[in-house]
C-alpha cells in the first residue's frame, strides 16, 4: 500500500488560514481543498482503488501570492501489481479534478526550503496462505526482520527508482520527517524503515486512548506492515515496487540478515544532538541522483539476478540519473532561493 502526499496550489486566500507547517488533520475551512480530496477519493474508489482514508497533511504555506496546501490519501494493502496501478490511476484522477477546479496539484518531493516535502511511503505486508507473516510469537517475525534487512541492504540503489530527480535530495534532510540514514525502528519517524503501531496479539489501543471505550477482544495482527520512507512523488512506481519486491527476496535469502537487522535497529531520534554517536555509526542515503546512479551500478546484480530487471533497464535508469549532473547541487544552490525555485519549477509536474 502507498501513502500519496501532494500539494494543492491555488490563489492565496486570507480567510481562516491554517498555522504554517501545522495543518496535520486540519479541517475545512482552515484547509481549503478538502472537497477536492473527497471528490478524488470517490473517483479513485469507483476506478477500483482501495482507500484507507484521506486527510490534510502538515505542510501549508503561502509564497508569491499562492497558497500551498498539503494533503494525503492512504491506500489499503493489495497485491503488489494492484498497488502500483492504484497509485498511478490516483495521481491521474487528482490532476484531472484539480484542472476542473482551476488549481494545480504537485507531487514534487520538495517545493521550498524549510517546508515539508511530499513523500510516497510504501507499506509492505507479506502474506502466505492468507496469513500475515510479519508477526510471530507476539512480535515482529524473523521473516519481517529479514525483509527489513533486504530493504536496508539495497536502500542505496532503491533510491534510483524512488527518488528520481535532483529535488528528491533536497527532501532527504534532517528534521523534515524524511530519512537520511539507513536504519529502522518502531514508530520512529527519523528512520528509513518504520514499524508502525503495534498490531501483535490482542491490542486495546482504543481503550488506551479513551478509558470509556470497552476493550476489544480481537486479533489485529493481520494489519502489521513495515513502512519504507524515502520514496517520493517523482518515483517510477512500477520500478519502485518491483525493486522493493526484489529487496524483500534478497533479505530473506541473506545469510546474515538477522544480524544486519539487529545492527541497524535504532530506538532513538537520530537527529537529536544527544544521539550523534549513533547517527555516525549508520550508513547514509545518497545525496544526489548522480550518487544514486553510482550505487545502483554497484548493486545492479541483485536486481538482475531474478530476471525482474534487465541490463538495459538498469543502464537506462543510470544514464537518466547521471544526465542531471547534480553531484554537488545541494551545496551549490542550497542558499540561492532563485536557483532552488528554478529547479523546483523544472520538476513541479514530476511523477
Amino acid at each position: 500500500m502507498g501513502e500519496l502526499e501532494y500539494y494543492v496550489v491555488s490563489e492565496k486566500v486570507d480567510i481562516f488560514t491554517a498555522d504554517d507547517q501545522r495543518a496535520y488533520h486540519e479541517s475545512f475551512p482552515f484547509t481549503k481543498w478538502e472537497h477536492l480530496r473527497t471528490e478524488a477519493m470517490e473517483a479513485i474508489a469507483q476506478a477500483g482503488g482501495m482507500i484507507k482514508y484521506g486527510h490534510s497533511e502538515v505542510g501549508n504555506f503561502s509564497m508569491d501570492g499562492l497558497d500551498y496546501e498539503q494533503n494525503e490519501i492512504e491506500f489499503l494493502p493489495v497485491p503488489v501489481e494492484d498497488a502500483a496501478d492504484q497509485l498511478v490511476i490516483a495521481k491521474w484522477i487528482l490532476r484531472s479534478i484539480a484542472y476542473k477546479y482551476g488549481v494545480s496539484i504537485t507531487f514534487a518531493p520538495k517545493i521550498t526550503a524549510g517546508k515539508a516535502g511530499s513523500g510516497l511511503y510504501i507499506h509492505t505486508r507479506l502474506v502466505k496462505e492468507g496469513k500475515n507473516m510479519m508477526i510471530g510469537n507476539g512480535g515482529l517475525s524473523e521473516v519481517a526482520k529479514k525483509a527489513i534487512a533486504g530493504y536496508l541492504n539495497l536502500a542505496p540503489s532503491l533510491t534510483a527508482f524512488g527518488n528520481t530527480n535532483p529535488t528528491s535530495y533536497f527532501r532527504l534532510v534532517p528534521h523534515q520527517e524524511a530519512p537520511t540514514n539507513i536504519c529502522w525502528g518502531d514508530r520512529n519517524r527519523s528512520v528509513l524503515v518504520r514499524v508502525p503501531l503495534g498490531w501483535s496479539g490482542n491490542n486495546n489501543m482504543i481503550n488506551h486512548a479513551n478509558k470509556l471505550e470497552p476493550p476489544v477482544n480481537k486479533d489485529f495482527s493481520g494489519k502489521q506492515t513495515v513502512e519504507f520512507r524515502c520514496p517520493d512523488g517523482s518515483a517510477n512506481i512500477y520500478l519502485l515496487l518491483a525493486g522493493l519486491t526484489v529487496a524483500v527476496r534478497h533479505g530473506i535469502e541473506m545469510e546474515n540478515a538477522l544480524a544486519f537487522a539487529e545492527e541497524t535497529y535504532v530506538d532513538v531520534n537520530i537527529f537529536s544532538d544527544v544521539n550523534k554517536d549513533r547517527l555516525n555509526q549508520l550508513s547514509r542515503l545518497p545525496l544526489s541522483c548522480a550518487e544514486s546512479a553510482d550505487l545502483l551500478n554497484q548493486q545492479r546484480d541483485f536486481f538482475c539476478k531474478y530476471d525482474v530487471f534487465t541490463k538495459s533497464i538498469i543502464d537506462g535508469i543510470v544514464d537518466k540519473l547521471k544526465s542531471y549532473n547534480d553531484k554537488n547541487i545541494r551545496n551549490e544552490i542550497a542558499d540561492d532561493n532563485d536557483k532552488v525555485l528554478e529547479l523546483v519549477n523544472r520538476f513541479i509536474n514530476c511523477g
